[in-house]
């Protein structure tokens, strides 16, 4: 009988053991160093899972070679993905910009239907057994745990990265290869909190606003993104946020943040808005000049933030002062101190070098029967459902196990 272990129970892993059982006469062990398997993923999407994203496409992917995850994402796309949870017995409901969440709004949802189906395909899950080696014997290989040592035919590697480290975020899984003849690359935090210049953020703790947001280095544009923004005590988080953190992972000291929070009006449209307000109620102190257009608190920082007296009679304020606010809200400025670490983050932006692996089925060019897939590769998603369809793409191409 052939034996097939996979070492890690996180997304990736548990798609790649259901895959694998899927051939009858198989004996499939999955090794999870967490008390459970799916922890991590528990987490994912504010606890309510993003379990993919309708438009994933390889322009969404980043690493050495983005293109490396085409042929898994031919194999298994994002309607695949809906499809096979569906028959694992998982309602999904589609959302804004195409990302796909259970009915349940609730992560534990989709850890529940794949433990359910893991134990109904016969899969051997080991928890709480961390690899200590893999170990190349003959045409196969021997795990080594802490309690034995396994004997295995193939190997699939779905370790993770370092991303989200009391999570189960791990560097097991380069550690594992390295003695293999695989490489890695520099590892960075990515989907990740923004760590800003503290005055404004300090202030605004807890503040959630809608923005468009440009990551600058000089008048160079690195990234950009829009949609929610969080201010918390040391920067700014939100999925605008986590959409250029890998920009701001790599891109090194003299970082700027600007804002729009009005990003669906132009500069002179915002001016109109608020020369409107000066002429209604010009007895108004300025510091609720934005109030009902941006949240308050956020309105009295961006007065602020234009230099105006708050106690200041809208009335008596200039066609200079209001552009200024009007420039606030169209460009507020944070200098960027850095990210948050892996512990924060969510996923890892590098890995284990793709060019040592078979795009079509995930084996190692030079190890027979070793396979890898999700995180522990250098691919990673933007946010938005991108690196959770690529969990499920990779480890139901690496359970193919090159058939």
């Amino acid at each position: 009988m052939e034996t097939v272990v996979i070492i890690g129970g996180g997304a990736s892993g548990m798609a790649a053991a259901l895959t694998a059982a899927e051939t009858p006469g198989r004996r499939v062990v999955l090794l999870e160093r967490q008390q459970r398997v799916g922890r991590k993923l528990l987490a994912t999407g504010n606890g309510r899972c993003n379990l993919t994203n309708t438009g994933a496409a390889p322009e969404n992917y980043h690493g050495e070679n983005p293109d490396f995850v085409l042929p898994a994402l031919r194999a298994f796309p994002p309607s695949a993905a809906i499809a096979w949870f569906r028959g694992l017995g998982l309602v999904t409901v589609e959302e804004y910009g195409g990302r796909v969440y259970p009915l349940s709004n609730a992560a534990n949802s989709v850890v529940d239907v794949l433990r359910f189906q893991l134990e109904q395909s016969g899969v051997e899950v080991k928890t709480a057994c961390p690899v200590r080696e893999l170990l190349r014997a003959g045409t196969g290989y021997t795990v080594v745990t802490d309690g034995e040592r396994l004997c295995a035919d193939k190997v699939i590697v779905a370790c993770g990265g370092a991303a989200g480290a009391k999570l189960g975020g791990v560097m097991d899984g380069y550690a594992l290869l390295k003695p293999l003849g695989h490489k890695r690359t520099a590892l960075y935090p990515a989907l990740v909190q923004l760590v800003t210049a503290p005055e404004y953020p300090r202030a605004l703790k807890g503040v959630r606003a809608d923005c468009a947001l440009r990551l600058l280095l000089g008048g160079e544009l690195l990234a950009e993104s829009a949609g929610e923004l969080q201010f918390t005590e040391t920067g700014v988080s939100g999925p605008a946020a986590f959409d250029v953190s890998r920009a701001a992972s790599l891109g090194g000291k003299g970082l700027t943040l600007s804002a729009d929070f009005l990003r669906g009006y132009d500069a002179a449209a915002v001016l109109d808005m608020l020369k409107t307000r000066r002429e209604s109620l010009p007895a108004l102190p300025a510091a609720e000049l934005l109030t009902g257009i941006v949240h308050n608190r956020l309105g009295k920082m961006l007065v602020k933030y234009a230099g105006l007296d708050a106690a200041a009679p809208v009335g008596d304020l200039t066609d200079g002062a209001l552009a200024a606010v009007a420039a606030a809200c169209k460009d507020f400025r944070l200098a960027v101190q850095g990210t948050e670490g892996f512990d924060s983050a969510q996923v890892t932006v590098g890995g284990i070098k793709t060019g040592g692996f078979n795009p079509e089925t995930l084996e190692s060019w030079f190890m027979p029967g070793l396979f890898v897939c999700g995180e522990l590769l250098d691919v990673d998603g933007d946010c938005g459902g991108f690196n959770l369809q690529w969990a499920w793409a990779s480890g139901r191409l690496a359970g193919r196990l090159g058939t």
